[in-house]
């Protein structure tokens, strides 16, 4: 794919690659049993659980031990990320959903685009639908999209942040936090 070489290779942007991720993903996936999809998903995840980040393995196990509701939304298929999170332990995952029809197989249609689309809303939507707060509260965003919901937080951080992301963040003092090989480290809030 040449939006994957073109990041790899430090020429083209992560979020172009992720389109097109998006795009090859929605291609391919009409037709698809979801059955299969999710059998398919479930020994991936079996295959690669182990391969997060240790910064956001120890939050989120940090987090639950402190008895958080932790949160995942995500632009990725919900038969894919929904399972992997709450492997990892969150209590509760949006994402990206694609209608499926009668017989079982996907239509290739969307579905919530635009509610998926808008993490604030999202958070805004689960905090009501669970009678949550957002006092204490910790957001951890990877992308400029994570912009607005991470206002809404306590403690808003950006994890390996994309440029856009890092900018802000740094411009508003947010917390960052980087892994790169065996190393994890943060530029705390001014």
């Amino acid at each position: 794919m040449a939006a994957y070489k073109s990041w790899v290779d430090r020429r083209g942007s992560y979020e172009k690659y992720i389109g097109a991720v998006i795009r090859a993903f929605e291609l391919n996936i009409k037709g698809k049993s979801r059955n299969a999809v999710l059998r398919i998903a479930k020994a991936v995840i079996k295959d690669q659980q182990n391969r997060t980040y240790h910064y956001t393995r120890s939050l989120v196990k940090d987090l639950r031990r402190k008895s958080y509701y932790i949160l995942a939304i995500s632009n990725s298929p919900r038969e894919i990320v929904g399972p992997f999170c709450i492997k990892l332990g969150f209590d509760k995952v949006y994402a990206r959903m694609y209608e499926v029809g009668k017989d079982g197989r996907f239509t290739g249609k969307g579905l919530h685009e635009d509610l998926i689309s808008d993490k604030a809303r999202i958070l805004k939507r689960a905090v009501e639908k669970a009678h949550l707060n957002l006092k204490g509260s910790v957001g951890v965003g990877d992308t400029e999209s994570d912009i607005a919901f991470l206002k809404m937080v306590e403690n808003p951080s950006s994890f390996n942040p994309n440029l856009k992301l890092y900018q802000y963040a740094k411009r508003v003092g947010w917390k960052m936090v980087v892994e790169r090989k065996d190393v994890v480290y943060s530029i705390e809030k001014r």
